[in-house]
């Protein structure tokens, strides 16, 4: 039916709803002819049961029975799908057309384009047939720019001599090519002699893979995704590598995609020095916060032999974690990892954080919380190797590693915030916790499980005077264990476990004092010319005065956790954190904030076209890092003085001592004899720009006049470069100290070093190289060194890796990737391991 032509309308105001018969003629006058030549007209075929209305435009119609003929700027619109041509003849009837001249076909739910030179269309079945064609899937034309941008992750382009459509989502494409590079010479092509799409995937037998028009692979089947949504199973691109401990490196993985939120990837590879690897990963993820991995590794290793011995690395290694939210208060969650053998770890990681990592922590729990109470049920498992710094020597051999585990199987915890009494002012809070604990080491094991429970209420009352801030607390604490432990009557001799029960009761009382912040702001026109903005500089004192008193069995306690190393002690905390802060000057401060966001991501647009696009004015609308203040430095130095030092008789000279008091202020052990004062502990972090981060920590031992741990930290990133230096320093008492001896990882000092430029999506050269040294040893433990090149839709990326950690690895191993936009990545360097 024709819509009535009107000089004030147009097309686009003409609705589905159907004409009376009456008002469409047989045969176009001469009259209307004119008229529907200088203004587009709209035809509306009834809808049916099979098909939604069609609707037609076009600068010239004619209908003779059920057959249209439509010419100029013709615009055929059905469903989701619009067909624009030329001239088209439509079959109202059987639902047949014939497009010639300029045919575009587009819409369907994987934003289907197709555009040639003429084709036929069954509009009632959903079928065609297309010649010398052009077009995409999963492409769509941008809202503000009409520029093509992805509509989901699995774009591709073709062209082809002949498309036939067989139905709303299926296709076959002859003698074609596919990409997914929206360029007019594409860097890459797959040719075929037919290609098949349908709603999910685009596959294609006896394909050849072009790379920058050179044919470079055979492939006798490929597949690629092509639904919005669904994901597809099938093999990923094989791994070719190549180690010198490994040997050659041939794997290959099959990815199966098991519903929307769940997906599973099994693999194998094949090194050829060494004998078969195994891997899988699940991965699910599930509504708000649950979700759930499992990783599996193993190495059946053919092994090799060193100075006359048969070494044997193959292991298993097996991580789990997940979570999963009841309500917005209840919970259960669990992060949990078997490992068969510490050296398959350190010889085959590609992590060197890994590598060199000799602790294992797996637990699970579940919690749930309300009106500020926590209660959870908690099972957890530490595994850890110590080493032991006796080196061998002509007569005496080295002492091995020994393997600490430590079980809570399992504990119910209770804790709550501090809560209000009543009407009196006093804030009260309280821990508790019960449960089953074991400790197998080779010099000690527990027998059975040891009971413990623990009960800790605590009061608080604060005050406030003046500008003075105070909260003095008091609390008690009654432990009770059904084991405990017989400390050794002479040096040398091993602690053993005592089948009688232990109570361990003391009396905690507490007063932190924050005396009011002195600040001050520096606003003269020297500061401002200087630093380009006001500099406020803050100074805040701190001091907490703490007494427990009551244990006096501290070591006949067995040590599981944090809550076994309960000690007297008689202290006071003292320290002060000064900060600098960079505020805008005066008359500045009225400029508002405003953070430009991208209007269309898909597009590529940055953030300054956005905010151009969205009428930003560069004089008023300023970055937040300008137009508030933001700190510059900030320093902090604490230390303890001891009144009681010898912590009511818990110290034993010459042993490595850890209290709870000693883990509060530092991580690391200072503590082999009685003292006084504790380590100097300061905290320096300097952001000198956005682009550069400084910082420097230390604890300085004032009574052994040495630095107990020295720690530095710099990261610079300016455009597409960026720099970063590590140096880590440790001198402190060992897990084994004893008498002056102490474990490996008591003495060391590092440095890394990482440096480079370029990004993983910028276009052209990227190099970066990084670095670690061990200084004492004056070695390399690890090193890599990568080059990669991006191209506009493909990548390649190589590296050179070496790892040197002792007798147990010493490799060197040489890595690629190969990068296709928006389809995958073929080789065996791994994103997570890259240094850009």
């Amino acid at each position: 039916m024709i819509a009535a032509s009107h000089p004030q309308l147009r097309a686009q105001e003409v609705t589905n709803q159907a004409t009376p018969a009456t008002m469409l003629p047989e045969e176009p006058s001469p009259s209307s002819s004119l008229e529907s030549s200088q203004y587009p007209e709209a035809i509306v075929v009834p809808s049916t049961e099979k098909t939604a209305p069609v609707v037609m435009e076009s600068d010239m119609q004619s209908k003779t029975g059920d057959r249209y003929v439509l010419d100029g700027n013709v615009v055929i619109t059905y469903g989701n799908r619009k067909v624009e041509a030329d001239h088209i003849e439509y079959d109202s009837a059987t639902g047949e057309l014939e497009a010639t001249g300029h045919l575009k076909a587009t819409g369907g739910a994987n934003d289907e384009i197709i555009n040639a030179s003429h084709g036929t269309i069954n509009l009632n079945k959903q079928t065609g047939r297309f010649y010398d064609v052009s077009g995409s899937v999963g492409l769509k034309r941008s809202g503000h720019n009409s520029k093509m941008v992805y509509a989901n992750g699995h774009p591709f382009l073709f062209t082809g001599r002949v498309v036939v459509r067989r139905g709303p989502e299926e296709y076959e494409i002859y003698g074609g090519t596919v990409t997914s590079c929206q360029l007019e010479h594409p860097d890459w092509l797959l040719y075929a002699g037919k290609f098949e799409v349908n709603g999910e995937m685009a596959s294609a037998h006896n394909s050849v893979f072009h790379l920058f028009n050179l044919p470079l692979l055979y492939m006798p089947y490929v597949t690629h995704p092509v639904s919005t949504e669904g994901r597809q199973s099938g093999f990923m691109i094989p791994v070719i590598g190549e180690s010198s401990t490994k040997g050659l490196i041939l794997g290959e993985q099959i990815y199966f995609a098991i519903n929307r939120s769940t997906d599973l990837t099994v693999g194998a590879e094949y090194f050829s020095s060494r004998g078969w690897s195994q891997s899988a990963m699940l991965h699910y993820r599930g509504l708000d916060n649950d979700f759930a991995t499992a990783r599996y590794s193993g190495l059946l290793d053919r092994g090799y032999v060193s100075g006359g011995q048969y070494i044997n690395q193959g292991g298993q290694d097996v991580t789990f974690s997940g979570r999963h939210d009841f309500s917005a208060q209840t919970r259960i969650a669990s992060d949990m990892e078997y490992l068969s053998s510490y050296p398959y770890r350190e010889a085959f990681t590609e992590n060197f954080n890994q590598a060199v990592s000799t602790d294992i922590l797996s637990f699970a729990y579940g919690v749930h919380e309300a009106n500020g109470f926590a209660s959870d049920v908690r099972a957890d498992r530490y595994q850890g190797l110590k080493r032991i710094a006796v080196p061998a020597t002509p007569t005496t051999p080295a002492i091995p590693a020994q393997e600490v585990r430590i079980f809570h199987a399992p504990a119910i915890e209770t804790y709550s915030t501090d809560h209000a009494l009543g009407t009196t002012g006093l804030l009260w809070n309280i821990e508790a916790s019960t449960g089953g604990l074991k400790r197998v080491q080779p010099n000690f094991v527990s027998s059975g499980v040891t009971q413990r429970f623990d009960l800790h209420p605590e009061i608080a009352y604060p005050l406030k005077l003046g500008e003075w801030k105070f909260l003095p607390s008091l609390g008690v604490r009654e432990t009770l264990y059904s084991r405990s432990l017989e400390p050794p009557k002479s040096a040398g001799e091993a602690s053993v476990e005592h089948r009688g029960g232990l109570s361990r009761s003391d009396v905690e009382a507490q007063v932190d004092i924050r005396p009011p912040v002195i600040e001050r702001t520096f606003d003269s026109k020297f500061v401002e010319k200087l630093f380009g903005s006001e500099v406020r500089h803050t100074i805040e004192p701190e001091l907490k005065y703490r007494y427990v008193g009551g244990v006096d069995n501290f070591l006949k306690v067995l040590r599981f956790d944090d809550v076994d190393v309960v000690s007297d002690t008689n202290e006071m905390q003292y320290g002060v954190t000064q900060r600098l802060f960079l505020k805008p000057a005066k008359g500045k401060e009225a400029k508002p904030c405003k953070v430009a966001e991208k209007t269309d991501k898909d597009a590529g647009q940055d953030a300054d076209q956005a905010q151009e696009n969205d009428g930003g004015d560069a004089d008023t609308d300023v970055p937040v890092s300008q137009c508030g203040a933001r700190e510059w430095i900030s320093w902090r130095l604490t230390q303890k003085y001891f009144f009681d030092k010898n912590f009511g008789g818990a110290v034993v000279d010459g042993k490595r001592n850890i209290f709870d008091t000693t883990l509060n202020l530092s991580g690391v052990a200072f503590l082999t004899e009685a003292r006084e004062i504790s380590p100097l502990v300061s905290r320096l972090r300097v952001r000198t720009s956005a682009k550069m981060d400084v910082e420097w920590d230390f604890d300085l031992d004032t009574g052994a006049k040495k630095f107990t741990s020295n720690n530095m930290l710099v990261d610079l990133h300016e455009g597409n470069t960026f720099a970063g230096l590590s140096y880590a320093r440790l001198n402190a008492p060992g897990r084994s100290y004893t008498q002056g001896t102490s474990s490996l990882v008591s003495n060391f000092s590092q440095l890394r070093l990482l440096a480079g430029y370029g990004s993983p999506t910028k276009v052209g050269l990227g190099v970066a190289a990084n670095v670690g040294l061990d200084l004492n040893l004056g070695s390399v433990q690890y090193g890599a060194l990568q080059t990669s090149y991006n191209w506009d839709c493909c990548g390649l990326s190589v590296e050179y890796r070496k790892y040197e950690l002792g007798s147990v690895r010493n490799e060197n191993a040489y890595r690629f990737n190969f990068t296709l936009a928006n389809i995958g990545s073929a080789g065996n360097l791994r994103r997570a391991e890259r240094l850009f």
